[in-house]
């Protein structure tokens, strides 16, 4: 929810969903200042630098899938139908664009589609075209193809300090 906070009022929400709200922007905030995803950020090609966060966020989807192993004790298809579970769940609480965005999400299994780098490229194409002014965003995902290895990399750098200040600040949600 924390993509879709405009208009809703948070004091009306369960302590849980308050939470999660604040863990997803900590974990924003930290990522967009981390060094490593900072430099990440500048490998891609000017006429797409601006929109570089959205790409890096979506292909470390892509990386946390290829390597949920070494960050889950559950197999990801589990933890991924625990999260489609408690998204039905709280449809209710769900602001109207955010409840058609997670129904997709939900009706066409975008998580697992994100196992391939194709999926990221769709969903980028997707973004690409709801841009209103000129760019350069569409076909990105071969940015990120030819610098697979390096973003990679990165992300396994990235990743466990993201846990480790997650877990130092007490964010984490319970189930």
């Amino acid at each position: 929810m924390g993509d879709f906070c405009r208009g809703v009022d948070l004091q009306s929400l369960p302590n849980s969903v308050k939470l999660g709200i604040e863990n997803h922007r900590f974990v924003d905030r930290f990522t967009d200042q981390h060094e490593e995803v900072r430099r990440l950020k500048g490998l891609m090609s000017p006429q797409r630098r601006r929109f570089a966060g959205i790409m890096i966020d979506m292909v470390f989807d892509h990386f946390l899938i290829m390597h949920w192993t070494r960050f889950s004790t559950q197999p990801f298809q589990q933890d991924c139908g625990h999260y489609y579970v408690d998204l039905k769940k709280g449809q209710h609480l769900m602001p109207a664009r955010m409840l058609r965005v997670t129904s997709r999400v939900i009706e066409h299994d975008w998580f697992a589609s994100y196992a391939e780098l194709e999926g990221i490229g769709f969903t980028l194409d997707r973004i690409a075209d709801r841009i209103r002014f000129k760019h350069e965003f569409a076909g990105s995902v071969s940015e990120l193809m030819m610098h697979k290895r390096e973003i990679e990399e990165g992300f396994l750098r990235f990743f466990p300090e993201l846990i480790q200040a997650v877990e130092l600040k007490g964010l984490e949600v319970a189930r």
